[in-house]
């Protein structure tokens, strides 16, 4: 038996573009695993004082694959670690845009938030569905885990702002804003967290109370974003009015406005790992990042053609920094390198100048680009915990999961489609459309019973009362079922009530409330008792049950009283069939003959059902025309002709 390669993460082989499997077989589909990578390092790393690793190190070639080491091993070396694969495509059943992706604090799923209020859970290492879950009435905007990993905060666009445990239970909902709430983040402690919304203003919330207690106002249109920084207290916005503002949250002060860009800023995001740095993208096609201790832009990240609409700093190096723009590209940078393009000067590093406070930002230009990677806008980028896969959601509907590449991959992965393009993929023979597509429709089909599999639990029929239904009908909608079933009582034998019920009493009510007036037929004007197992919310339908009676054969009972198939007249005194009896005391008009009105009715009645008319009272249809005569009076016309 052949034991499959593990890739990069562990990381089984996929199928080649002509549809047939690789030489190692293997199971449908990538799946991912960081476990090889971290076992590796922990038998070969030693301290940092005695050196800090003795194994071999990767070359490039595929027989290396095993040497790999996880992204914590070397945080010195963000190269090693920019994601340029594409792993997997994930896309629910019904698509709608994917507005943010979260991975949960353990690594071992992502949690989608989509437009249409839905929280969706991929596997971690498969990239298969696991569960989806109504979570927002309507579109979710922002997404939040604290810091001790035990309370998740959503946000949506009618301002709706719930707490989530980490079962999805959800505890609290708080009307946070009137607008839509764009971005949300936690204090260092996770007795607080803040807001940003499109009502210009951001919220800092007591978690405990569910309560706002200061509002930060200072910007002159939307808030479009926000974060609280990792170790201290201070908070930053971005908003459409092209400003960049700190905030201390202990009294609501603007501590200082940044400035630099030229239009709507779409992400600030602090650098988690130092904390001294603060990144920012706009709608100028550049993303800025700036010092905390100078208060200024030192570097200038540019390469976009369209807007930035998202970007995130990886979890473990400091100076790898990844952007998602308005035309679905993925850029990344490494902030040490300037990577300028040939014919372009290198610009200094403002820490290099005489004046550091005047002197412009450094250029840095992406060390890595995927220009194809979605078809829209990307939304929204998270990094996994250990830092080995980057998971994007963008406007097309679809997750994507991104890693590096494995030893000896290099001519593959950039030659893929989603580097140079589908019509240059398939001229070079990395991609097959055919191919593509059919691979596509067998993930899908696999999704689509994953998921339906997951919604077996959420969506569980109602359970009727009773047990089995009655033998030679599936189930008429209203109507009691047996109780135990029917091998436990005759045929033709009604079942008993259950104890408790008393007709005209209600169980825990007590006696029914009299009606204003008698019904005739019953002694004492007192209901009949309702019948066991019946839901008086959904009384039967007799139509349905006529209708069925006559497909299963049954001859259905003349109706009481009836003489060849008419219904006789009411006697004096006595009101027809579905006719409402009057209230007490009600006198009919004058010269108003209640018999002869019924009598008349009912003789109208049997006229239009037979088809018969007699004299003034009836109303007896004209004859269909003969589709015969309209096809030789339209071929006289030359519009048909008799097919030879």
């Amino acid at each position: 038996m052949k034991m499959p390669l593990l890739s990069e993460e562990g990381e089984r082989p996929s199928e080649d573009v002509s549809g047939k499997s690789s030489e190692l077989t293997c199971e449908e589909g990538p799946v991912t695993d960081i476990s090889s990578t971290l076992v590796n390092w922990m038998r070969h790393r030693r301290p940092h004082y005695r050196g800090s690793y003795l194994g071999e190190l990767e070359r490039p070639s595929i027989s290396y694959i095993i040497h790999m080491l996880p992204p914590s091993a070397r945080p010195a070396y963000p190269a090693e670690t920019v994601p340029t694969k594409h792993l997997h495509s994930s896309l629910n059943k019904i698509k709608h845009p994917i507005n943010v992706v979260k991975w949960t604090p353990d690594g071992r799923r992502l949690l989608t938030a989509s437009s249409s209020g839905e929280f969706t859970l991929w596997n971690g290492t498969g990239f298969n569905f696991e569960t989806i879950m109504q979570a927002h009435d309507s579109a979710i905007r922002a997404l939040a885990y604290s810091h001790s990993d035990d309370w998740l905060v959503s946000a949506d666009h009618d301002g709706t702002i719930k707490y989530w445990q980490t079962n999805f239970n959800n505890v609290e909902n708080i009307r946070g804003h009137t607008d839509p709430v764009r971005d949300i983040s936690f204090a260092p402690t996770d007795v607080k967290f803040v807001t940003a919304s499109d009502d210009s203003t951001l919220k800092i919330f007591d978690f405990a109370s569910a309560k706002a207690e200061t509002t930060l106002q200072g910007h002159g249109w939307d808030a479009k974003s926000c974060d609280w920084h990792p170790t201290k207290g201070l908070v930053v916005s971005g908003s459409k009015d092209h400003l960049v503002k700190l905030w201390d949250p202990r009294n609501g002060r603007c501590l200082t406005t940044l400035h630099g860009h030229k239009n709507t800023i779409t992400k600030t995001v602090f650098e988690k790992t130092q904390g001294n740095a603060l990144a920012t993208s706009a709608r100028d096609q550049t993303a800025r990042v700036f010092d905390l201790r100078m208060m200024r832009d030192c570097l200038l990240l540019k390469g976009h053609e369209k807007d930035i609409s998202t970007l995130t700093w990886h979890p473990i190096h400091s100076s790898l920094l990844s952007t998602g723009g308005a035309d679905g590209s993925l850029f990344h940078y490494i902030l040490d390198e300037h990577n300028t393009p040939e014919g372009q000067p290198i610009s200094p590093s403002p820490f290099d100048s005489p004046d550091p406070t005047t002197a412009p930002p450094q250029s840095i230009y992406p060390c890595h680009k995927i220009p194809y990677a979605h078809d829209f806008a990307i939304w929204s980028l998270d990094w996994h915990p250990l830092g080995h896969i980057l998971a994007s959601g963008s406007n097309d509907r679809i997750t994507r999961f991104w890693t590096r590449s494995r030893p000896g991959e290099v001519d593959t992965v950039f030659n893929d489609r989603y580097h140079i393009g589908e019509a240059a993929a398939e001229a070079q023979g990395t991609w097959d459309r055919r191919g593509n597509r059919h691979q596509r429709q067998q993930e899908e089909d696999q999704e689509l019973e994953d998921e339906e599999n997951g919604l077996v639990d959420q969506k569980m029929p109602l359970k009727q009362q009773g047990g089995a239904g009655i033998p030679g009908f599936p189930g008429i909608p209203g109507l009691p079922l047996q109780q135990g079933g029917p091998s436990q009582l005759p045929p033709g034998l009604i079942p008993p009530p259950p104890p408790g019920i008393i007709p005209g009493v209600i169980p825990g009510v007590g006696a029914a409330p009299p009606l204003p007036f008698p019904i005739p037929g019953l002694p004492g004007g007192v209901p009949p008792p309702p019948i066991p197992g019946m839901d008086p919310q959904n009384p039967p339908d007799l139509a349905v049950i006529a209708e069925m009676m006559k497909k299963a054969g049954f001859i259905l009972p003349p109706p009481p009283g009836a003489v060849g198939g008419q219904i006789p007249p009411p006697p004096p005194g006595m009101l027809p069939p579905g006719l409402i009896p009057p209230p007490p005391n009600f006198s009919m008009p004058p010269g108003f003959n209640l018999a002869q009105a019924a009598a008349q009715a009912v003789k109208n009645t049997g006229d239009q059902g037979s088809g018969e008319s007699s004299g003034s009272g009836g109303r007896r249809r004209a004859p269909l025309p003969s589709q015969e005569e309209s096809l030789r009076m339209e071929q006289s016309k030359g519009q048909y002709t008799r097919s030879r």
